[in-house]
């Protein structure tokens, strides 16, 4: 009686294991593995790199150098060749750049700051409150302010320094629904035809490194 109990039991088992098999062989043969398919659209970094989705979360990898991305003020920029991370001059500066290829003790630079517009204030008294003469102190009169469109993004400019040898020229770019104004200053040292009322600023080096970093600024 045991015996056949036994059979009994493992035949049940048997039978049991066989139906678990086909319920899975079914599942696999009409549900296959499928790879994630992400959608085809691309992420273009500053300096026009293109980028695709990938991994099971489908998102987009970070940007590569030259690229950097400043997440704290949500924009994105490509650092013009030549330039290098260089110290933070002041308390408002979120990024600096100096162009170390050329063989001056005082390099070109790029500097980025970033000025909260108060409650009680708007973007313009912003920059006139931050628009001041490197070689007088006092602030640039509106006299001296003039208006650009580069890339995507209108910024108005001010000439901040054009002395000694030195031209620092600001790209204010406000945005009010941010609550803050950016400035960019692209800073020529040793100009050694400083004093040229015809002197193209815009061909100077760094000028026109920040130029092109502007171009595709995403901000």
């Amino acid at each position: 009686m045991i015996p056949l109990m036994r059979n009994l039991f493992l035949g049940i088992l048997l039978i049991i294991l066989v139906g678990i098999g086909g319920l899975v062989y079914r599942n696999a043969a009409e549900h296959p593995y499928q790879k994630i398919a992400c959608p085809l659209d691309a992420k273009i970094c500053p300096d026009g790199t293109s980028l695709s989705r990938t991994g099971s979360s489908c998102t987009f990898p970070a940007c590569p150098p030259p690229n950097v991305s400043l997440d704290s003020i949500n924009i994105a920029y490509a650092v013009p060749d030549g330039f290098t991370d260089a110290s933070l001059p002041d308390a408002s500066a979120v990024a600096a750049y100096d162009d170390l290829s050329a063989s001056s003790t005082e390099p070109d630079s790029i500097v980025i700051r970033r000025y909260t517009i108060a409650a009680s204030s708007t973007p313009l008294a912003t920059i006139q409150a931050t628009a001041i003469s490197g070689s007088s102190g006092a602030a640039v009169p509106t006299t001296g302010y003039s208006s650009t469109v580069i890339g995507s993004h209108r910024f108005t400019v001010v000439s901040i320094e054009r002395f000694e040898g030195v031209i620092d020229t600001a790209y204010y770019l406000a945005r009010p629904d941010s609550g803050d104004v950016l400035r960019f200053d692209a800073i020529d040292r040793n100009v050694a035809n400083w004093t040229d009322p015809t002197l193209d600023e815009n061909a100077l080096p760094a000028h026109a490194a920040l130029r092109t970093l502007l171009t595709n600024l995403q901000a």
